[in-house]
């Protein structure tokens, strides 16, 4: 029992005590003058002597403990005084019982303090558990943050492993450009120190081997995509816009074809600021509807496919007139391989840095997708690459660097899903996700000048950005 408790129980005894005496010698106050304590074991005879006396104690059947008080004989002279002793015992009878009850507000004051405590250190207790708990779920969430990022630089090992070949070269020549540095400074302070033809075959001499250096750099790798950017929001839920990758940079006009069948209208704009603010430069009425979304503007001519055929059709935008024409060869069209969303989107005419592609399916392949480099003067195709990627399957796809990147669905949760190399005749499954903002893509074409992705995504048309990684080649790939 804590120390407050043992002095309480002290005071509730006392007071036991004090109310078993009042209630024992009362009556001898009044007036008696014998008193009989009968004990468990004797009778005392008890006459009382001058003043108040203690005569016996004994303890009554409950085990109380009691003390008996006789009152000295009355006359006038002693009533005065034990009046005044009676008073006195009264006094201290009442200081004890405000003591007891100061301590007792006191007792009631600590109980609810040690209460409250108690919901505090509970509160306290479950914060410290939700604290744990947190914790734990934050270390996951950067332990899975942290897993994220390694999957996203393990590709980049095969390719890091590209450099090492080429590692001791880039250190001659950064030596190299040193040493010419500290030698042309030197010339401006001893004119005629060095032999300045000398010195000027040393600079061509590097400068070629530079820029063979700069031609083993291959095309990129496509390694991941970002955005979209919103452009503007115009026409129906499916249709194509692009620019010329082969245009100067003072030169950025585009291309707007709304809807993917019954429609020969091509509007031009003279930028993107004019194309976002509506200002039309020209419209172009083609000589055949076209079918799908998937043309392409490439070296000032528009590429794409005749409505309810397999025949290309190659339009000048300068003359206004058909240059060429062609079939493609077993190519089916009008919804018989078409992307997953349909709108005759058989036949996909593409361009990239080596040069304009048509993307398709035969019944030849089974169905399967099929890839031909064009000739862009006379549509004839130069060559054809047979892979086993179901047309009808894939979402979109566009070329990059001669490889073909295939996405799994023109729906939410899109990504880029199948590759094939068109330079190794091999493809591989990869996992590059890219956001599809609004839910159903109908057009994804990439533009090597921009180095970006021009897409067409339920009405509004958006830009992606990619990263590309670039490999320098090793003698093997020569």
């Amino acid at each position: 029992m804590s120390p407050p408790l043992l002095k309480l129980g002290a005071v509730l005894s006392t007071m036991a005590i004090i109310s078993n005496w009042m209630s024992q010698t009362l009556p001898s106050l009044v007036g008696l003058n014998t008193t009989r304590i009968t004990t468990s074991d004797t009778l005392t005879q008890i006459s009382p002597k001058e003043g108040w006396q203690v005569y016996s104690s004994a303890q009554d059947p409950d085990g109380r403990c009691i003390c008996t008080v006789v009152a000295p004989e009355q006359n006038l002279c002693s009533r005065d005084a034990k009046s005044r002793q009676l008073r006195q015992l009264l006094e201290k009878v009442q200081n004890m019982s405000q003591s007891i009850e100061v301590l007792n507000l006191r007792t009631q004051r600590d109980f609810q303090y040690v209460l409250k405590m108690e919901t505090q250190m509970k509160g306290l207790k479950a914060k410290f558990r939700q604290i744990e708990d947190d914790r734990k779920t934050l270390m996951t969430k950067h332990f899975q943050e942290l897993k994220e990022k390694m999957d996203e630089l393990l590709p980049l090992i095969p390719v890091l492993e590209q450099y090492k070949t080429d590692a001791k070269l880039i250190t001659q020549f950064k030596e190299e450009i040193r040493n010419l540095s500290t030698v042309l400074t030197g010339i401006q302070e001893e004119i005629g120190a060095y032999d300045y033809e000398e010195l000027h075959q040393r600079v061509l001499s590097l400068e070629t081997r530079l820029r063979d250096c700069m031609k083993k750099l291959t095309c990129g790798k496509l390694m991941k995509i970002t955005g979209p950017i919103t452009v503007k929001i115009s026409g129906t839920r499916f249709g194509a816009w692009m620019t010329d990758p082969l245009a100067s940079e003072k030169n950025n006009r585009v291309w707007y074809m709304d809807s993917y069948t019954n429609n020969k209208i091509v509007r031009e704009y003279k930028s993107i600021a004019d194309f976002v603010s509506g200002a039309e430069s020209r419209t172009y009425n083609l000589p055949f509807k076209w079918a799908g979304t998937n043309h392409v503007v490439y070296n000032g001519s528009l590429y794409f496919n005749k409505y309810q055929s397999n025949i290309i059709i190659k339009y000048s935008f300068d003359t206004g007139r058909v240059l060429a024409q062609r079939s493609l060869e077993y190519a089916g069209f009008h919804n018989v391989y078409p992307y997953t969303w349909g709108g005759f989107s058989d036949i996909d005419l593409m361009a990239d840095e080596i040069g304009l592609w048509a993307v398709y399916a035969t019944n030849q392949n089974a169905g399967n997708i099929v890839i031909s480099q064009l000739n862009q003067d006379t549509l004839e195709v130069l060559k054809s690459w047979s892979t086993g990627y179901p047309k009808r399957s894939a979402g979109e796809s566009f070329m990059i660097c001669g490889t073909l990147y295939v996405t799994n669905s023109h729906l939410t949760g899109a990504k880029v899903y199948y590759s094939y190399s068109t330079k190794t005749s091999t493809y591989e499954y990869t996992d590059i996700p890219f956001h599809n903002q609004y839910f159903h893509i109908s057009m994804l074409d990439y533009n090597a000048r921009d180095r970006a992705l021009y897409a067409w995504n339920n009405g509004h048309q958006v830009l992606f950005n990619v990263t590309l990684f670039h490999v320098i080649k090793t003698e093997d790939d020569t």
